[in-house]
């Protein structure tokens, strides 16, 4: 009976060990998904301040370009002179839009 005890005991501390190391290896689990999920939010909270950002860029842009539309309507709705301006303006700037192509694709050559 004290041999049947004794391997009963060692069966339990080969329990016990395994058991603790298990419990080890869960809590380093479950440690490591902590950390990935507080790194998770963290990202969400960072991409959430940047898509605010954004939205107050565009928001800022519309207010440029929808104040540029109706200045150029005006001078459109104008006389003749302005239409005139406007000629020169607009044929300037195509000019100058496909100078700068020209020379950004020849630097990157």
């Amino acid at each position: 009976m004290a041999d049947w005890n004794r391997g009963h005991d060692s069966v339990e501390d080969m329990l016990d060990v395994e058991n603790k190391r298990l419990a080890e290896n869960l809590a380093t689990k479950v440690s490591r998904l902590k950390s990935l999920a507080y790194d998770i939010d963290r990202e969400a909270d960072d991409q959430n301040e940047y898509l605010d950002g954004m939205d107050s860029n565009f928001l800022s842009a519309t207010g440029l370009l929808s104040g540029s539309v109706k200045r150029f309507s005006t001078m459109v709705r104008s006389g003749r002179d302005n239409r005139r301006i406007l000629c020169y303006v607009s044929v300037g700037l195509v000019v100058v839009f496909f100078l700068l192509y020209y020379l950004v694709t020849r630097t990157q050559r």
